[in-house]
C-alpha cells in the first residue's frame, strides 16, 4: 500500500512535471512585444528618410538606432495617428477611432476639466474628457477593455514606462495598473514632463511635496545628471528581465515624453548640435530626439543580448506630427515636417502622418518597406494577433484591421479602405492650417477637409500632391461630394459627437 501510494504519487509528480513544461513551452513560444512610442516626433525628425529621398531637415538629425532597425526590419511611410496625443493612446488601447471613442481632444491632469479653447462661434461637444477607463463607468470616458488586459489575460507579463495620458487625475484610468499592466513606471496623468532632469528631480519639489507634471517612479535618479529618457530606458531594461528570468512572454510598452517640450538641453549630445550651426532651441530639440534615439538602440540590444531578437516584435511610432506652430503662439517653431503640411493638432499631413518602423528577424524582411495607409488602432488587432490570440476572447466592436501580414510579406491592401480624422475642438487660440474643428477623410490617393467652422471642403490627391497645395474641389467636383457624404456616412456610423454653433449666431 505504502509502495503504491509512492508510485502514486511520483506518476502524479510526473504529470504535474509534463504539463508544467507543456505550459511553458507554450508560454515561450510567444512572441515578446515592444511599443516603443515617442511623443510629438514629426515625419521628417530624424535622420531615416520616411519620403522618397533624404530631405535636407533628415540631414540635420541623427538617429543611427532608428536607421538600423529599418534595415533589419521594414518602415512604414504612410503610418496615421491622430492630431494629438490622448485620442492616440487611447485608440491604441482600445482599437476604436477617436470618433467612436470620443476621447477626441488631449485630457487634463484634473478630473471634470475639458481643455478646449473658447470659440467666439462654436461649441465643442460633451466629449469623453475624462479620458479611458476601463474598469468603471466614471462619468465621460471610454469603458472597453483595454489592450494590456488582454495580453495578461493570454499569459503576458505587461509592462508600463514613461507617459500614460490616458486619463484625468482621480480617474481609475489614470493608473496603467487598472488597465492591466502589472507594472506601472513614471505613467500618470499629466501630457508631459516639468522637467528632463535629474537635477532638478523631474520637476518633483526638492520637499517631496506633489506636482502635477512632475514625473514619479524615479526617485532613484533624482538630483544626478541622469536625463529622462536615459532613465526610463534603464527602468524598462530592468522591468522586462523579470519576464526574462520567469520565461515568460512580455509586453512593454515603452512610452518616452520625449520629445515634447519643455526643450531642456541633453548634455550628451547638445553640443554637437549648436556645433553644427543649429540655434538653441532647435539644437535643443535635436538632442532630445538622440537621446530618444539611444534609447531605441539600448532596447534592441538588450533583447539581442538575451537571445530574444527573433521571438521578439518592435514597433516604433510617433503619437502625432511634430509640432509646428506660428511664431505668434510659440515664439519658433521648432520642427517643420515638411513637405508635409502643418503639424500637431492638424488633421493636414503634417499632424497626422508620423514616423513608423517594425522589426521581427525572421518575420520581417530586412530593408523593406510597406507603402500602403494604415492607422493607430490598426495597432491593437495586430498586436493580438502576433500574441496569438483568438479574436473570439476579445470583444467584437473594433475599428482598426491588423497588418501583422503585411508585415510578413503578405501585405493585404484594400484600396476602398476608407480612414478618418475627428477633431472638433477648438486646441488653441492660433487658427492654423486644419487645427481647430476639422475632420478629415482619406480613401486611396483622395484626401478630403472639413472645416466645422466655416464649412469650407478641400480635395487634394495625395499622390500627386503631398503637402496639400492644390485643393481640387473645384476641379473635381463630383468627388469631393462623394468624398464629402462618405465621411458623413463613417462620422455617423461612428455615432461622431458634432461642434455644436453657438445660439447667439
Amino acid at each position: 500500500m505504502h509502495s503504491r501510494f509512492i508510485s502514486f504519487i511520483i506518476e502524479f509528480g510526473v504529470v504535474l512535471l509534463i504539463l508544467f513544461v507543456a505550459n511553458s513551452s507554450i508560454a515561450q513560444s510567444k512572441p515578446n512585444i515592444i511599443v516603443f512610442l515617442v511623443d510629438d516626433m514629426g515625419w521628417q525628425d530624424c535622420s531615416l528618410p520616411f519620403d522618397k529621398q533624404i530631405s535636407e531637415l533628415n540631414k540635420r538629425y541623427h538617429t543611427p538606432n532608428m536607421e538600423r532597425m529599418a534595415a533589419n526590419g521594414m518602415k512604414f511611410t504612410q503610418a496615421y495617428s491622430n492630431p494629438v496625443c490622448t485620442p492616440t493612446r487611447v485608440s491604441l488601447m482600445t482599437g476604436l477611432n477617436a470618433a467612436r471613442h470620443r476621447v477626441t481632444n488631449w485630457t487634463d491632469v484634473h478630473k471634470d476639466n475639458p481643455t478646449d479653447e473658447k470659440d467666439d462661434l462654436l461649441s465643442p461637444p460633451n466629449w469623453n474628457y475624462n479620458g479611458f477607463d476601463p474598469i468603471s463607468n466614471t462619468n465621460n470616458t471610454i469603458h472597453v477593455s483595454a489592450l494590456p488586459q488582454i495580453l495578461k489575460d493570454n499569459g503576458y507579463y505587461t509592462i508600463h514606462v514613461g507617459k500614460a495620458h490616458f486619463a484625468s487625475t482621480g480617474t481609475p484610468g489614470a493608473d496603467p495598473l487598472n488597465l492591466g499592466f502589472m507594472v506601472n513606471v513614471a505613467g500618470r496623468a499629466q501630457g508631459h514632463p516639468a522637467s528632463y532632469l535629474g537635477e532638478k528631480n523631474y520637476g518633483n519639489p526638492a520637499d517631496g511635496s506633489y506636482s502635477t507634471h512632475g514625473v514619479q517612479g524615479l526617485s532613484a535618479y533624482q538630483g544626478s545628471d541622469v536625463f529622462l529618457t536615459e532613465a526610463l530606458t534603464r527602468e524598462a531594461i530592468k522591468a522586462i528581465d523579470e519576464p526574462i528570468k520567469e520565461k515568460k512572454p512580455f509586453f512593454l510598452y515603452l512610452a518616452h515624453y520625449a520629445i515634447h517640450v519643455p526643450l531642456d538641453p541633453d548634455k550628451r549630445y547638445l553640443d554637437k548640435y549648436l556645433a553644427k550651426g543649429l540655434d538653441m532651441t532647435e539644437a535643443k530639440y535635436a538632442a532630445l530626439i538622440e537621446g530618444m534615439d539611444k534609447s531605441l538602440g539600448d532596447i534592441m540590444d538588450h533583447v539581442q543580448t538575451k537571445g530574444l531578437s527573433k521571438n521578439t516584435l518592435i514597433i516604433f511610432m510617433s503619437d502625432n506630427g511634430g509640432l509646428s506652430l506660428s511664431p505668434t503662439r510659440s515664439g519658433k517653431a521648432h520642427t517643420q515636417n515638411l513637405p508635409l503640411r502643418a503639424g500637431k493638432g492638424s488633421v493636414y499631413e503634417g499632424g497626422i502622418r508620423v514616423p513608423m518602423i517594425a522589426l521581427w528577424p525572421g518575420k520581417i524582411h530586412a530593408s523593406s518597406v510597406e507603402a500602403s495607409p494604415l492607422i493607430i488602432e490598426d495597432f491593437f488587432p495586430t498586436i493580438l494577433d502576433a500574441a496569438g490570440v483568438e479574436r473570439s476572447m476579445y470583444r467584437d466592436q473594433i475599428d482598426g484591421f491588423s497588418f501583422l501580414s503585411n508585415m510578413n510579406g503578405h501585405p493585404k491592401v484594400d484600396p476602398k479602405r476608407v480612414f478618418i480624422w475627428h477633431y472638433p475642438h477648438k486646441w488653441i487660440n492660433d487658427d492654423g492650417p486644419g487645427i481647430n474643428f476639422h475632420s478629415a477623410i482619406r480613401q486611396g490617393k483622395w484626401k478630403l477637409v472639413r472645416s466645422w467652422k466655416t464649412g469650407k471642403e478641400e480635395l487634394y490627391n495625395l499622390e500627386k500632391d503631398l503637402g496639400e497645395q492644390l485643393d481640387l474641389s473645384a476641379t473635381f467636383p463630383d468627388k469631393a461630394k462623394a468624398m464629402s457624404v462618405l465621411l458623413d456616412e463613417k462620422l455617423n456610423g461612428a455615432m461622431a459627437q458634432l461642434p455644436v454653433r453657438k445660439e447667439k449666431w
